[in-house]
């Protein structure tokens, strides 16, 4: 199973991740807030600006304070970008 690292120690797997996608538009955040309605919301920013959704597939929402290049790239395999804060 390959894990990623989704900052400040936050991992997910890789094999359940379907999407990652910027918060910005109106229907991710629609999807945020019906999650959290829900109770399948994972806030794992620690307080910081959500900078990404990702999207599982047991339809589990997860926020992260990492920007959805940081995370493409951790799934990639690369290092993890110097110029994001942890």
């Amino acid at each position: 199973m390959k894990l990623i690292n989704i900052g400040f120690g936050s991992l997910i797997s890789a094999h359940r991740l379907v999407a990652v996608v910027s918060p910005e538009s109106a229907p991710i955040k629609r999807m945020t807030q019906e999650a959290r309605e829900r109770g399948i919301l994972i806030d794992a920013t620690y307080g910081r600006k959500t900078k990404a959704v990702l999207i599982m597939d047991n339809d589990h929402v997860v926020l992260s304070a990492l920007s959805t290049e940081a995370i493409a790239g951790r799934l990639e395999g690369g290092e993890p970008d110097s110029g994001e804060e942890e």
